[in-house]
């Protein structure tokens, strides 16, 4: 079994987001963020807090547990060479 520390926090909001026909501006607006936010959660470079996280699921009518999920990470190969 992994480490917390090697579980990696990824997301659906682009595809939700396209389904719903939202541009990242749109959605950044109705949560009271920005459309810069929103790009870097969809990039996985930024963990959204709990608050934005059930924003985000809100606006989508779904679980955030069906957006957001924790997955294994992945390992480094540079040692493997």
């Amino acid at each position: 079994m992994k480490k917390r520390e090697d579980m990696k926090l990824q997301n659906r909001v682009r595809e939700f987001r396209a389904k719903h026909r939202l541009s990242q501006g749109d959605l950044g607006k109705a949560i009271g963020s920005s459309r810069q936010t929103i790009s870097l959660i969809e990039r996985g470079d930024y963990a959204p807090s709990i608050v934005l996280s059930l924003k985000i699921a809100q606006i989508f009518g779904a679980p955030v547990e069906e957006i957001f999920m924790l997955v294994e990470g992945e390992e480094d190969d540079e040692d493997e060479e």
